[in-house]
């Protein structure tokens, strides 16, 4: 048994159940996965993964390693949530938000959605780009990217942003500034986790919802308890 109460995780968020699996706890303390109920009433099990400090752990989803269905699950959770913002067009946030949001704007009956991304294509404006940093992906230099040739999609819209998850908020605030100089509204913002509630404040005015919500843990002798403070608000 790893002494930090995680383990290899392929074969996590593989499957949707109607109850806690066995072996897992409904209660902390938790040990390897953390289980979360979406709002049909599925449980979805997360793998809980420890932070570099030894000390605490998140929960996480690898949208682009999970099972068809459960990413489709979760994706019209998360187009009823956008049914509300009456947003134009759905903007793809990099990389795993690209997973949703294809989906979602599909579901909304769209014909199209914006991807953002990292890469620098020649044809690319540097005027068009904003600096970020992740919790996942901390490395400096890193820019979000608008490709100038879907300026007309978003100029003078309502745009709705979709990611995976938020979790510092700081790939969706670079998000927001780059679309509004960009010209468009931002109507809100919805993602399949909220993981923590340390973007709260940066994304004070903007409307986020999640298909479910998960706090900090901290580890102790006897598996990883959440941290009551950092849970965020669902939906």
């Amino acid at each position: 048994m790893s002494d930090d109460f995680t383990e290899p995780t392929l074969s996590y968020w593989q499957e949707l159940h109607d109850a806690v699996p066995a072996g897992f706890s409904c209660a902390p303390p938790y040990r390897f996965g953390y289980p979360v109920r979406l709002p049909d009433g599925r449980v979805l099990l997360l793998p809980l993964r420890a932070l570099p400090d030894g000390e605490h752990a998140v929960a996480s989803l690898i949208a682009n390693q999970a099972a068809h269905h459960v990413v489709a699950a979760l994706a019209q959770v998360m187009t009823e949530q956008a049914r509300g913002l009456g947003a134009d067009i759905v903007v793809g946030l990099p990389t795993l938000g690209l997973a949703f949001a294809a989906l979602v704007a599909e579901r909304l009956g769209q014909k199209r959605y914006v991807p953002l991304g990292y890469s620098r294509k020649f044809w690319y404006a540097d005027a068009l780009s904003e600096p970020v940093s992740s919790i996942t992906s901390p490395e400096a230099g890193k820019r979000l990217r608008l490709d100038p040739n879907l300026l007309p999609l978003i100029e003078g819209r309502r745009v709705a942003l979709v990611d995976d998850a938020i979790s510092t908020g700081a790939t969706a605030i670079a998000a927001c500034r780059l679309l509004q100089r960009a010209g468009a509204e931002i109507a809100g913002m919805v993602v399949a986790m909220k993981q923590t509630n340390r973007w709260v404040e940066a994304m004070a005015g903007v409307p986020v919802s999640a298909a479910y919500g998960c706090p900090r843990f901290i580890l102790r002798h006897d598996g990883w308890w959440p941290e009551a403070e950092t849970m965020p608000v669902v939906p």
